[in-house]
């Protein structure tokens, strides 16, 4: 009978988990898409690496999506 106790509190705490993840996760997938195609793009204009520019576009806009989505 514990474990079906356990059982009701641990299977919603994981459902608002998993919704929360995929929620914020929509931000930050979108903002590193923006940020590799604006990092390609800026360094190809630079003269430099494209795939450099996008790696590095991916990791600041991943974190300007993370920051907005804590920050609203």
């Amino acid at each position: 009978m514990e474990t079906r106790s356990v059982t009701r509190i641990a299977v919603p705490v994981a459902a608002l988990a998993l919704l929360a993840s995929t929620l914020s996760g929509c931000a930050v997938l979108a903002g590193s898409a923006i940020g590799a195609g604006a990092g390609a793009a800026v360094a190809a204009g630079t003269g430099n690496s494209p795939a450099k520019g996008a790696l590095v576009g991916a990791g600041v806009g991943a974190a300007g999506g993370a920051i907005y989505t804590i920050a609203h």
